[in-house]
């Protein structure tokens, strides 16, 4: 009987569940008492709306959100393509190049020391109001975490494949084709993640300084004109562009290694 009963238990935990079930249980759970509470304690719209406020307002709006969503969409995706473009040929320089690694790691690490925020009007200085310092700006907060897991993982790649490949005669581009690039995957993926949806924030800090057009501007005349709700809006259209930044990048993640998940 203990046997069987362990074994429904085992059978119950192997079944497939709902993904993100209890994220979107927890998240339901918040909305809920929020507009319970502003409800009950009559908060003033001004002040802090209640969720339902905020649909109505994304609904009223969704024609000129849209519009600005569009622009920063366009800004953020330029941005951490050239990112990813950039950081994949200079971290394989690293890789293969130990002294070029020991000058340009310090430099990154250095880059980050510097508020994104204080970089900002700089490039808005040097290079206008146009979409280029916007895409800049994404590229400069995108740029480090994908190069350096990449970097990472190179390092974590197995010396032991590698020399095997060297012992065999293979040449640098079968080591990085067959060994080094397979196994930096998981890396460059886990970067990705968190470089797309800084990527996001970066627009929309880019558009803040100055742009006409996106979430970032739409968020200063709200918040100038004081339409909490409106503000409410663009925050929740950025946490739903940069979710589905997310979700995009895990579901090609899941692609590339599927290997992976059949050898684990």
């Amino acid at each position: 009987m203990k046997t069987g009963r362990f074994d429904r238990r085992i059978d119950r935990l192997r079944r497939p569940r709902l993904p993100g079930g209890p994220s979107i249980a927890a998240v339901l759970a918040a909305v809920s008492v929020w507009e319970a509470l502003v409800r009950a304690c009559r908060v003033p719209e001004w002040l802090l709306p209640a969720p339902s406020a905020i649909v109505r307002e994304m609904w009223g709006e969704r024609a000129v959100i849209a519009d600005h969503a569009q622009a920063t969409i366009t800004e953020a995706v330029i941005g951490i393509l050239t990112a990813v473009g950039l950081a994949v040929p200079i971290a394989t320089s690293m890789a293969l190049f130990p002294l070029l690694r020991q000058a340009l790691y310090p430099l990154f690490v250095i880059s980050q020391t510097v508020p994104i925020i204080a970089l900002a009007p700089l490039i808005m200085v040097w290079f206008g109001y146009g979409m280029l310092p916007k895409v800049l700006v994404v590229l400069l907060v995108t740029f480090f975490p994908l190069s350096v897991s990449l970097a990472e993982g190179y390092r974590q790649a197995d010396p032991r494949m590698v020399q095997l490949l060297w012992t065999m005669g293979a040449r640098t581009g079968h080591v990085f084709r067959y060994v080094l690039w397979p196994q930096t995957l998981p890396s460059f993926f886990a970067g990705l993640r968190i470089a797309t949806t800084y990527s996001v924030t970066g627009a929309v800090i880019g558009e803040w300084l100055g742009a006409t057009k996106g979430l970032g501007v739409y968020l200063v005349r709200a918040s100038k004109s004081f339409q909490t709700g409106r503000l409410f809006a663009a925050i929740a259209v950025i946490v739903i562009v940069s979710l589905v930044f997310f979700a995009v990048v895990e579901l090609l993640s899941r692609w590339f290694l599927r290997w992976k998940s059949v050898d684990d």
